[in-house]
């Protein structure tokens, strides 16, 4: 009788262990998922392998967007691979828009004295401190951002339509010793668009360093919703001609503020 019952208690034994190695399924996977999204969030702590996160940007400069991932490092610090697009204005910048009679607008709006487009594609390379975890699913992370890399300047000839007075014919053009006088003078009909000067670009290589400081508000850590605050700096190899006159310069300095969306894994 004893080993009947022996026998019993081991065939119980290997049943349950048949059904407890029975997989799950998919919406109790997903239920354990959201379980543990909550107790993260709860519990404030930012785990994740890696992220992808995309930006827009605004400057005291100019504007652009950004492409950035990130790989976990240890608990506190992440390192960072990001990729910018700008394009970078001057401050004496101002938009002119020819009027006949005082109120009927006529010719594209231009900015007078300009003579490039410049935009900035910058390949940085950085880290990401941890400052301040969330504490709960409502609060806040903090985390520093800094490091640097190669910045590219690109520079697209800005064209004007103009009269010229001895043709007296309307023809687009750039800025040059020769046609410095039509494209500074008072024949100007409006702006060239957005379509010249594509097939003129010049190119100047340069350094930039980054430090910013990062709010992540999300609810969930596995998203990523958040503000950056920061400031960066460019040194070109050649000088930079935005405007015509003494403007030209190497170094610019800027401070951005950028919203942010992404996923961690």
């Amino acid at each position: 009788m004893r080993i009947l019952y022996t026998l019993l208690f081991i065939c119980c034994l290997s049943v349950t262990g048949v059904f407890a190695q029975q997989p799950i399924s998919k919406k109790e996977q997903k239920k354990q998922h959201i379980n543990q999204l909550i107790r993260q969030a709860e519990e404030g702590a930012l785990v994740y392998n890696r992220h992808n996160i995309f930006g827009i940007q605004v400057s005291n400069m100019g504007y652009g967007v950004f492409y950035e991932h990130g790989r976990v490092k240890n608990a506190r610090k992440a390192n960072l691979f990001r990729i910018d697009i700008a394009e970078i204005k001057d401050r004496k910048e101002d938009k002119v828009q020819n009027t006949a009679n005082g109120f009927i607008f006529f010719g594209n709006p231009y900015i007078y004295g300009k003579i490039n487009n410049f935009y900035q594609a910058k390949l940085g390379y950085g880290q990401q401190l941890i400052l301040g975890q969330k504490g709960n699913k409502n609060g806040v992370s903090v985390t520093g951002i800094y490091g640097g890399g190669l910045s590219l300047g690109l520079l697209r000839p800005y064209y004007l339509q103009v009269i010229d007075p001895v043709t007296n014919e309307d023809k687009f053009i750039k800025y040059s010793a020769a046609d410095s006088s039509l494209f500074l003078g008072n024949t100007i009909l409006g702006g060239g668009g957005l379509s010249k000067g594509w097939n003129e670009m010049k190119f100047t290589p340069g350094l930039f360093g980054r430090a910013a400081l990062r709010f992540d508000y999300g609810r969930f850590n596995e998203a990523v919703s958040g503000i950056e605050l920061g400031v960066t700096g460019e040194f070109y190899s050649k000088k930079i001609s935005i405007l015509a006159g003494p403007n030209d310069r190497n170094f610019f300095f800027q401070g951005y503020i950028a919203l942010l969306f992404g996923r961690r894994k």
